[in-house]
């Protein structure tokens, strides 16, 4: 059912932090008119405002796959931007996938995690099952392992000024992390070319992460720089770090997370140095300094 010469693009979680930005990338890349968001909520002022703009969006929950069945009817290229609801994932990714199946979907992109075949991440595990589905459905399929968001780590700055210290469990451990608007144009580019570097998209795994690599000292360093006084960084055990988290009013099991995926990644599960994102954007990740420029306003 696929038409190459004038696909129609789907995109998930089309509201989402990641899924605004690929919307915003495909939109300098092709008419409004072949985009599809998926939203929860139609009505929904994200809704209403991608509608102004030409684009159709169809009502898509991820754990409602009759929403699913209807939405991706017509569609020849799908984005399926991993659910948020850690512990529910696999099974409304299967919604997604058997949807994606049935309507005769012609290529499917999946962002999933850097690494996730050997990765020590408890993330890990939904994502592989995913990437399983996804083989055994035999859709024609790319898959982007995403590394880090350069955000995750820069939303930490407004409480670091704050406090006079940027606080984690990372150690001494390298993160290749890159910008949210970084991995939306490689989502972009693959779901709007065949071919890239003289390969084709449909079949690749690709690992993504960005150009260079840093500690969370490097980071209160850059911060420090940017700030014009001192912010180092303090590492915490494990434990101390998730109970400060607890305290500033996270949820028990988001803090519990972060928590433990920074001393991950004090073990090199963040760190990447093979250059495929910056390979498929044909440009350069964007760099720490300006990462932390836009969080600090």
């Amino acid at each position: 059912m696929s038409n190459p010469a004038h696909p129609t693009y789907f995109v998930t979680g089309a509201s989402g932090q990641l899924g605004r930005l690929v919307v915003e990338a495909l939109l300098e890349r092709v008419p409004a008119g072949a985009l599809v968001a998926g939203l929860r909520s139609v009505e929904s002022d994200a809704a209403r405002s991608l509608r102004d703009r030409g684009v159709d969006v169809r009502l898509a929950d991820y754990a409602r796959p009759e929403t699913l069945a209807t939405a991706l009817r017509g569609i020849d290229r799908l984005l399926l931007i991993s659910s948020s609801e850690i512990g529910q994932r696999v099974a409304q990714h299967r919604n997604v996938i058997e949807a994606a199946r049935t309507a005769g979907v012609g290529r499917l992109v999946y962002t999933s995690l850097l690494h996730a075949d050997v990765s020590s991440i408890s993330l890990a595990e939904e994502h592989l099952a995913t990437e399983a589905a996804i083989a055994a459905s035999g859709l024609p399929a790319t898959i982007l392992r995403n590394g880090w968001y350069t955000e995750n780590y820069t939303a930490s700055i407004a409480g670091a000024l704050a406090g006079g210290a940027l606080l984690g469990s990372a150690g001494d451990g390298r993160i290749s992390s890159a910008t949210r608007a970084d991995y939306a144009d490689a989502a972009a580019i693959v779901l709007t070319s065949e071919t890239h570097a003289g390969g084709i998209h449909a079949g690749q795994t690709y690992e993504l992460a960005g150009d260079g690599a840093y500690t969370l000292a490097e980071l209160a360093a850059e911060v420090s720089r940017q700030a014009g006084r001192e912010i180092p960084y303090r590492n915490l055990p494990q434990a101390e770090y998730a109970a400060l988290l607890k305290g500033i009013g996270l949820p028990g099991g988001l803090a519990d997370g972060l928590a433990e995926w920074d001393v991950d990644a004090s073990r090199g599960a963040l760190f990447d140095e093979g250059r495929q994102l910056s390979t498929l954007l044909g440009r350069p990740t964007t760099p720490l300094a300006s990462a932390v420029a836009a969080a600090m306003g």
